[in-house]
């Protein structure tokens, strides 16, 4: 086999503008596949991190049964919720793990009431991970002491007409399914750039939630924050072990909208590159078989001295697959240079992030990531095509008789 290697690897250096062509198509189709995948990682990054930070945690823990009532937002107790923190908090992936009250109600004003969760949360604890909490814009965030305040967002203020200082009934849903209201006093607005959002979330303390909807010293969630995106199975794994009572949920289930949308866009990016490669492979097709007419000679004096048509086929395959792989690796080192550099310069893309609701999120730069994660998937669609495209010149070469080989002209 080394010796078809090398005759190959010697034979597509023969025509060394051509292959140099092909090689190059094939790096321009590889470098752009490896960038798009840099650029995707770095939206999920940005995206995904800032969503992270206004759904309050990559990990939710509830209790068990939770999740087939979570479209009514139950008021289940969670059983031992500091025990539950303190296990999340030995985890070196966790930065911060905090206690809160989930439930629904209505925001009411002269200009109308207002379908709303309410949410109960512990300030200090998630101001250091909390997008809402870090982006206010009238008024202050809040406390743990506070009581008969909540902190709206902008677009909830802008349609109920209310500022910092004025005070509206909020009614919420309490246990046992009983409704109860208090007039509530506004003490600092959030605007996140997503109005959606905005409108249906209403944050107040956790002791005051605590008092209004019948849960002393009970909570429904514990939220928590990790270093990186993607580290949520683990950490669940690890949990899982010493937290058997209780159901967890990870960020994809909160937003599978916005995860979809990005996949959606991947597959389009892959069938894009797959219909290049194509493309690509027509290119090493024509290459090989005008290099069977021009090597007619040769190919009768590879049989003459008694290479077999499945050898002399096999040389041409070989040749296809080295210029698919000489393609790949230019372009797998021009697309990881590429994602290197704007890994640490970044892209700005603070111009578009009102384009839509989940890029609102995105908040100045775009830092692209390496982009290996396809990587080995994308060399094998290169290697696979580039072998099929040499079967047919390949096929035309073994067929080749000798005797009349050696007398062409």
């Amino acid at each position: 086999m080394s010796l078809y290697l090398r005759l190959a690897w010697r034979n597509i250096w023969r025509h060394r503008r051509r292959t140099l062509i092909v090689a190059l198509a094939i790096g321009i189709t590889m470098w752009m596949m490896i960038m798009y995948d840099g650029l995707i990682g770095g939206f999920q990054q940005a995206i995904y991190g800032n969503a992270i930070k206004v759904l309050g945690g990559n990990i939710q823990v509830h209790a068990v049964g939770y999740s087939e009532k979570a479209a009514q937002t139950p008021l289940l107790a969670l059983p031992d919720p500091q025990g539950i923190v303190q296990a999340a908090l030995a985890q070196p992936q966790v930065v911060a793990a905090s206690q809160r009250i989930i439930t629904g109600g209505l925001a009411s004003s002269r200009e109308g009431a207002f379908a709303v969760s309410i949410t109960g949360v512990e300030p200090e604890k998630e101001l250091p991970v909390s997008l809402v909490g870090q982006k206010v814009v009238e008024g202050r965030y809040l406390t743990a002491d506070d009581r008969d305040v909540v902190y709206i967002g902008k677009g909830l203020a802008t349609a109920m007409g209310v500022g910092v200082g004025d005070r509206f009934t909020l009614a919420g849903r309490a246990t046992h399914d009983q409704m109860r209201s208090r007039t509530m006093t506004v003490v600092g607005i959030y605007d996140i750039g997503m109005s959606d959002i905005e409108k249906r979330t209403i944050y107040m303390s956790l002791g005051e939630a605590q008092d209004l909807y019948g849960m002393s010293g009970q909570v429904t969630e514990v939220a928590i924050s990790l270093k990186q995106i993607g580290q949520e199975p683990g950490v669940i794994r690890a949990l899982k072990s010493s937290l058997p009572n209780v159901e967890f949920a990870s960020w994809q289930t909160s937003f599978p909208e916005l995860e979809s949308t990005i996949n959606a866009k991947g597959q389009a990016m892959e069938i894009f590159s797959l219909i290049m490669l194509v493309i690509v492979g027509i290119g090493i097709l024509n290459l090989l078989l005008m290099a069977v007419f021009e090597r007619t000679r040769e190919i009768g004096v590879l049989g003459a001295i008694g290479l077999k048509p499945g050898q002399i086929s096999l040389l041409f395959v070989l040749e296809g697959a080295m210029m698919g792989l000489v393609g790949a690796a230019f372009g797998m080192v021009l697309g990881l240079l590429f994602n290197l550099l704007l890994s640490r310069v970044g892209l700005d893309y603070s111009a578009f992030s009102s384009m839509t609701t989940y890029t609102a999120l995105i908040s100045g730069r775009i830092y692209s990531t390496l982009g290996t994660e396809k990587m080995l998937g994308h060399v094998l669609a290169v290697l696979i095509i580039s072998i099929l495209a040499s079967f047919y010149p390949a096929h035309e070469a073994s067929q080749q008789e000798p005797a009349k080989s050696l007398h062409y002209v």
